[in-house]
């Protein structure tokens, strides 16, 4: 009996959790499951344009794409409100459990990168992903995103080491003998 939903099923099932975690990673998981089900909702509508052997980085690209636009529109949103209020611009409460995740010394580090490079680190050291599935993720040929993600190490490794270097206490002066006669 052919398949009335085309492997949809089967697409949901072996790749909705790993779409919702990395939304999640993003934004608070609320949110996450929105971006998430809004994925597979243009998944559903675009069937045909879902590569059969590497469907997951065609998920993934999706999802950025709908995160994208839920920021923007949160933004949006945000600055509307406080106009509408009479106030300046706030900055939104941080979630709890992105303070706690946020916490370390690799987070600080990523935190003072740009958001592509973030993007490039995080699809390799969270998502797991090779550079070639990566590459699918962020719109690039293979050879455009290993040179991002080369760059993106480079940075975070400065960074990180301007955070050791702050942490780091400063030198105790030399001690000043003081000459009697």
């Amino acid at each position: 009996m052919p398949d009335p939903d085309g492997g949809f099923t089967r697409l949901w099932d072996e790749h909705y959790d790993d779409v919702l975690r990395y939304a999640a990673r993003r934004i608070d998981h609320e949110t996450a499951r929105d971006i998430a089900a809004e994925t597979f909702l243009i998944a559903w509508r675009r069937r045909g344009d879902i590569p059969p052997d590497h469907p997951f980085p065609w998920l993934l690209n999706v999802a950025r794409n709908v995160l994208a636009n839920e920021t923007r529109s949160h933004h949006r949103r945000t600055r509307l409100w406080d106009r509408l209020r009479g106030d300046g611009a706030h900055p939104p409460a941080a979630d709890v459990a992105s303070g706690l995740a946020e916490g370390g010394r690799i987070a600080a580090g990523l935190s003072r990168l740009s958001a592509r490079d973030r993007e490039v680190l995080q699809l390799v050291g969270w998502d797991d992903l090779d550079a070639r599935a990566a590459a699918t993720v962020m719109g690039c040929s293979v050879k455009t995103f290993s040179v991002r993600l080369h760059r993106a190490r480079r940075r975070l490794t400065a960074a990180l080491a301007e955070i050791d270097a702050a942490d780091r206490p400063a030198p105790a002066a030399p001690l000043q003998r003081s000459h009697q006669v």
